[in-house]
């Protein structure tokens, strides 16, 4: 048995597991999962922090968590992360997340917030993703939704190279973005500095 499972073991109780991806990048929309992992499969054993494992790797385990586990998904786009800001955005996220499944006793957070607008039972768990097996996996979820996401938008805006650096601020994304000036899915308010605006 894994040391994530035996942490979630502790918890004696149903545990969903949220996290985010896509707080830092400069577009796009910051994603959140939640997943409950309540019986043991195959590839539970594989499940980590997703910044740990291969991009391959995170596909499978995303469309094994997909298929067999209870999964929400949660998204705040680039307006609405303007207008109240990235962190209040994730936890907009995360209760749409949480919203899209139900039966759990607990909702375990990556990260050192609560949910703010959230009234059930929650605990935040700093580095979550490497401790608690339905963070994990919620990890996962959120990062492979978004970067499948950033796959599409590069097909509708070719120019910034969204399927390379998915929004995240590269050395690549600023020089085009020097070159081409912002589009519509870039935060606004994440390219004050660099756009001089």
């Amino acid at each position: 048995m894994s040391e994530l499972r035996l942490f979630d073991n502790e918890y004696n109780c149903i545990i969903a597991g949220v996290d985010e991806a896509g707080r830092g990048p400069l577009a796009g929309p910051v994603v959140a999962a939640a997943v409950i992992i309540e019986d043991y499969f195959e590839e539970l054993e594989e499940i980590n922090d997703s910044k740990k494992l291969t991009e391959k790797k995170r596909e499978k385990l995303y469309a094994v968590i997909r298929e067999k586990r209870k999964v929400g998904i949660g998204t705040a786009d680039e307006k609405e992360i303007d207008k109240i800001n990235i962190l209040n955005a994730t936890f907009l996220a995360m209760r749409r997340a949480l919203e899209q499944i139900d039966n759990y006793d607990i909702v375990l957070v990556d990260g050192n917030h609560k949910i703010r607008e959230y009234s059930g039972r929650q605990e935040e768990i700093i580095k979550g993703d490497g401790r608690s097996l339905s963070i994990a996996a919620a990890s996962i979820v959120a990062k492979v939704y978004r970067d499948n996401i950033m796959k599409d938008f590069a097909r509708q805006y070719p120019d910034y190279r969204f399927e390379k650096h998915k929004g995240y601020g590269t050395k690549l994304h600023r020089e085009l973005l020097h070159a081409h000036g912002a589009c519509k899915i870039h935060r606004k308010t994440f390219l004050r500095k660099i756009l001089g605006e």
